[in-house]
């Protein structure tokens, strides 16, 4: 699943951002009226926020920026022909959907058991690059074999559309507009470099590249010639992709050489629950003292060493330790159930048994109750963010505040318990508030 990274990342526990599918857009003329009048107004937009220049002008801007930068002619002139503006491009960007997913049903489907087993495969086949990136970087092959699984399925799936096209459309656009100013500079630095030629430049719609999916500014700063062609080509030489993803993982998301990132626990169920908070660290005794144990009732470790417990279901889902490195994960990924799944990917590569299921299913709360728990949590003051039914990090934080309150076990899961309490005698149901 190939996500556009915003610059300041927030947690979506719940949720996982998707381009709308071509196939749900209906086909109609007044949808076609609609869709040239919406062209019109981002275009417009997009002009508004470049101090009215058309997008010609806006490109002969972006060129002198990119000279500035250090980018020569040469380049510039071999990729102006794939720096035009594709306004289908910004509606895909601004028609990304939420989907509410639990993290089970979508670790279940990513973190299947044929890319266990391809993973595994992989790291035989390229065992010397897989040494040799971790003995440079410190990172273990399976934490880098789980990204490659997850961001491309191995490199089947890296995107159709040309890169350079993607870049300066969004960079036109007003939403992240500097954002992927940025980025197309770095890309085209990368043609400047020889990685690739400019008709090679094919990825997703958002403009990442290669087989782990790098945005043009970590490709630029972080992929290595590992296959000692002279090339950093991240779109089809294996140990290249390897070895880049180690050096960002290590460099750029600052991974801790040796220690662990995320191991499955079981929890009792007297354990202070305000305490399971990736925000909260203990040691490893202190988890221990409290009931903490493996999944198989052995004791943990009594030792120093920091872990938080996650509860991506609340305290009747699974349970894990998160460790430091596990921070590289959720900055890679912003959405908790995206990065809890690559990092128990990695786990299950690396050798780990299979997470325990759920005694019984893990009630969710449906969209509109949901949405309706951040009205009411809103109502009390909470900075929820924008209430739309799906649960970010600040919508969980204030679920956890208001559960103490109530005296309910403040795990931060959404509960009818909890909706119930704050609705209060006589509340409004959620069919009778606004959408």
């Amino acid at each position: 699943m190939r996500l556009c990274r915003p610059p300041s990342p927030s947690l979506l526990p719940l949720s996982i951002r998707v381009p709308m599918p071509a196939s749900s857009r209906p086909a109609s003329a007044l949808f076609i009226v609609f869709s040239l009048f919406a062209t019109s107004a981002f275009a417009q937009s997009g002009a508004r926020c470049h101090g009215g220049q058309s997008f010609d002008q806006f490109l002969a801007t972006l060129k002198q920026d990119a000279v500035a930068a250090g980018v020569s002619q040469r380049a510039i002139a071999e990729a102006s022909p794939y720096m035009v503006y594709d306004q289908g491009i910004v509606n895909r960007d601004r028609g990304q959907r939420v989907f509410g997913q639990i993290f089970t049903e979508f670790s279940g489907r990513m973190a299947s058991e044929g890319r266990r087993v391809r993973g595994q495969q992989l790291i035989q086949t390229y065992a010397q690059a897989f040494a040799r990136a971790e003995k440079q970087y410190g990172v273990p092959p399976a934490v880098i074999t789980a990204f490659w699984a997850l961001e491309s399925d191995f490199g089947a799936v890296q995107g159709k559309l040309p890169t350079l096209r993607s870049l300066v459309s969004l960079a036109y656009d007003c939403r992240r507009a500097q954002m992927f100013h940025d980025e197309t500079i770095a890309a085209l630095k990368i043609i400047d470099r020889g990685d690739l030629s400019p008709s090679e430049m094919i990825g997703s719609w958002a403009g990442e590249l290669g087989q782990t999916q790098f945005l043009p500014r970590h490709y630029f700063d972080y992929a290595v010639d590992y296959d000692g062609d002279g090339h950093r080509n991240l779109l089809h030489s294996a140990p290249d992709v390897i070895g880049s993803t180690a050096n960002y993982i290590a460099t750029g998301l600052k991974w801790r050489r040796g220690e662990p990132w995320l191991q499955e626990i079981r929890v009792p169920a007297n354990l202070p629950w305000d305490q399971a908070d990736l925000t909260i660290k203990h040691p490893r005794s202190k988890w221990a003292a409290w009931g903490v144990t493996y999944p198989d009732g052995r004791s943990l470790p009594n030792d120093d060493l920091s872990a938080s417990v996650l509860l991506p279901m609340g305290r009747t889902g699974p349970a894990f330790l998160a460790y430091p490195n596990f921070a590289a994960y959720t900055e890679w990924n912003n959405s908790l159930i995206y990065s809890t799944t690559a990092a128990y990917l990695a786990t299950r590569i690396a050798g780990a048994a299979p997470m325990r299921k759920p005694a019984t299913p893990v009630a969710q709360l449906p969209f509109n109750e949901i949405k309706e728990l951040q009205q009411l949590l809103a109502r009390q003051g909470f900075n929820v963010g924008k209430i739309d039914g799906i649960l970010g990090q600040q919508s969980r934080i204030a679920i956890k505040t208001m559960q103490a309150k109530y005296g309910l076990p403040a795990d931060s899961w959404p509960t009818a318990e909890l909706l119930a309490r704050m609705r209060g005698p006589g509340a409004p149901q959620a069919s009778s508030l606004p959408r």
